[in-house]
């Protein structure tokens, strides 16, 4: 491990780090599924806990979209007025100006673009980018819109009533999305919405741990067993891949400070936000599970003093938010790297 070297993993969130494992299967799944002569699907939705990695896989395939001349890639900001923001952003590609201007498509009426001589100015927005899909749709163009975290605000209620009917109209737009479970699951409950209930969601999976231990392997110079050893103290967790690699790279031989720095970083950037967000009844639920370090359902119904039908609804959702994992059946173990222990120090009974 050369000194001189920058640390190739990163702490920041979203960023695509140099140093990472990529989902090379879902991606190409996800890429023929848009490219394909007669697409079977125009949207996907992408979930999973904090940390697991959608962000930076929504960037990846955006970054393998952008190098086709027939899409364009569009990144929407949640916070704003989604239609107004697809129009703006369109509007400001050189080349597709030149063909909204052709097609004599004003858009001055909302501080877009230049007035057109003799064109009456549109005045409603879903309007406007109908013209404006259809002639892009002319040109063979395709558009790729993709937001980052959704929740059911009501700009994005608006945007995906107006998706739905650009969709009717056989426009070429295609559409990516990540956000919690929780989040994307309140927006697909929206009565107007139910046809998200439809689109394909993506749950994101712990990385590959044979990749990671030879990513640790050959930056730290590691034998095979050593950087396994080091790849499963991650569960596959995305972020706990940076941060560990982070912190083995900046605290180089002191295993009891990269242990330190690794379960603080975790538990103030990831595992406080995750349980504020849990309601009294989860955390209890976490704590009987930590408490059952086996992860027998039936022990830990029985430390709870619940019943199974009134387990069952908390495992379920629990799995769903990506903090445990129930794939053997009678079991549940924590899908996080050190959340029992966190769990254990910061749990309080209910009053």
């Amino acid at each position: 491990m050369a000194e001189n070297i920058k640390n190739p993993f990163t702490l920041d969130f979203g960023r695509e780090p140099y140093e990472m494992i990529p989902r090379s299967l879902l991606m190409g799944e996800l890429v023929s599924s848009f490219t394909d002569d007669h697409p079977s699907k125009h949207i996907t939705i992408i979930t999973g806990v904090r940390g697991s990695g959608k962000t930076v896989f929504m960037t990846s395939v955006c970054k393998r979209f952008q190098s086709e001349k027939d899409w364009v890639v569009v990144e929407l900001n949640p916070d704003r007025d989604l239609l107004q923001n697809l129009a703006a952003k369109l509007s400001s590609e050189n080349t597709l100006k030149e063909i909204f201007t052709a097609a004599k498509i004003n858009l001055s009426a909302f501080g877009l673009g230049v007035q057109i001589e003799g064109t009456e100015p549109e005045h409603d927005i879903e309007v406007a980018l109908t013209r404006m899909l259809t002639s892009l749709k002319r040109h063979h163009k395709k558009v790729l819109i993709a937001i980052d975290e959704v929740s059911g605000t009501p700009s994005m209620k608006v945007f995906a009533s107006a998706f739905q009917i650009f969709l009717r109209q056989d426009l070429p737009l295609f559409l990516l999305m990540t956000g919690l479970y929780e989040n994307v699951r309140a927006l697909q409950d929206q009565k107007t919405l139910t046809f998200l209930y439809r689109a394909p969601r993506i749950a994101l999976t712990p990385l590959n741990i044979g990749r990671m231990a030879e990513s640790y392997a050959r930056i730290f110079e590691l034998d095979s067993e050593s950087a396994l050893d080091m790849a499963r103290r991650t569960k596959g967790y995305s972020f706990a891949f940076q941060v560990l690699g982070y912190f083995t790279w900046e605290c180089r031989n002191n295993p009891a400070r990269i242990r330190a720095e690794y379960k603080q970083y975790l538990e103030e950037y990831v595992y406080e936000k995750i349980w504020q967000e849990l309601s009294a009844e989860d955390r209890r639920v976490l704590y009987g599970i930590a408490k059952n370090p086996g992860g027998s359902v039936s022990e830990i119904r029985a430390y709870l003093n619940m019943s199974s039908n009134g387990f069952t609804p908390y495992r379920t959702r629990l799995i769903r938010k990506g903090i445990i994992n129930g794939d053997v059946y009678g079991v549940v173990r924590f899908e996080l790297p050190l959340f029992e222990e966190f769990v254990l120090e910061n749990y309080i009974p209910e009053a």
